[in-house]
């Protein structure tokens, strides 16, 4: 039986960290009003989304640090694949076991049928433990093959249909390794 010591979690590193401890979206719009505006900006066209529920932590979605369960070294290589070319990227790494359990939780990502949002139900979410962690820490095919056809103009987001680990808290900088992929 696996435990939450062996799988790593994934962040996309931040360029202008600061402080001592990553912050999830709203602790940063009192925290540093500038990062806020940048990193809300990113759900224009969502707002749904960010005012979206995280059931099983009784949040909102911008209250939730957000991490990967799948290296993004697969990721991007698929992208690369189909000719794009994506420099290295920095990415922080945490163990898994240095988030409490009680205050995490896997969201499942379903498809917007139809480009539509669709709220959460309760079946979208399951618990932040290890046997959770291993049947979503590899990338699925169908996500290696939708980044493998990505057109060149397309945006390019990695994790659109990959589990993400959501964590209401902050995570000590000093608990964060880097890879790049």
């Amino acid at each position: 039986m696996p435990t939450l010591s062996e799988f790593t979690l994934y962040h996309r590193a931040v360029r202008d960290v600061r402080g001592d401890r990553l912050l999830p979206l709203n602790a940063l719009r009192d925290a540093h009003p500038d990062i806020y505006a940048r990193e809300a900006a990113k759900y224009a066209g969502r707002k749904q989304l960010a005012a979206e529920r995280v059931l099983p932590l009784d949040c909102g979605w911008g209250d939730v640090l957000f991490f990967s369960p799948v290296h993004p070294g697969p990721l991007l290589n698929a992208a690369r694949e189909a000719g794009r070319e994506v420099p290295p990227l920095r990415f922080w790494t945490l163990r898994a076991d240095a988030l409490n359990p009680a205050r995490a939780c896997v969201k499942r990502v379903r498809p917007w049928p139809g480009g539509r949002y669709t709220p959460p139900v309760l079946e979208d979410y399951a618990p932040y433990d290890a046997p959770t962690l291993a049947r979503v820490s590899e990338p699925s095919a169908t996500t290696l093959q939708r980044l493998r056809s990505l057109p060149p103009q397309a945006p390019l987001i990695l994790w659109s249909d990959v589990p993400h680990v959501l964590y209401r808290g902050t995570v000590p900088l000093s608990a964060l390794g880097e890879v790049r992929a």
